[in-house]
């Protein structure tokens, strides 16, 4: 499975990822389909950095 980091990330700050992919513009079947290819370390930071601020608005 790719971008376990991202999904990992996720679980571990108790956010869901229909908040991150609303956070970025998009709908969560896009962003399930984004994740099923590795993406590039730009934009892992990018999502990692959305789960991180989310986790703090829980």
């Amino acid at each position: 499975m790719a971008n376990l980091d991202i999904r990992a990330e996720a679980v571990s700050c108790g956010v869901r990822l229909w908040r991150v992919a609303e956070e970025l513009g998009i709908a969560d079947a896009s962003l399930s389909r984004k994740l099923r290819k590795e993406l590039p370390q730009a934009e892992k930071e990018r999502i990692i950095s959305i789960i991180h601020r989310l986790s703090k608005e829980v």
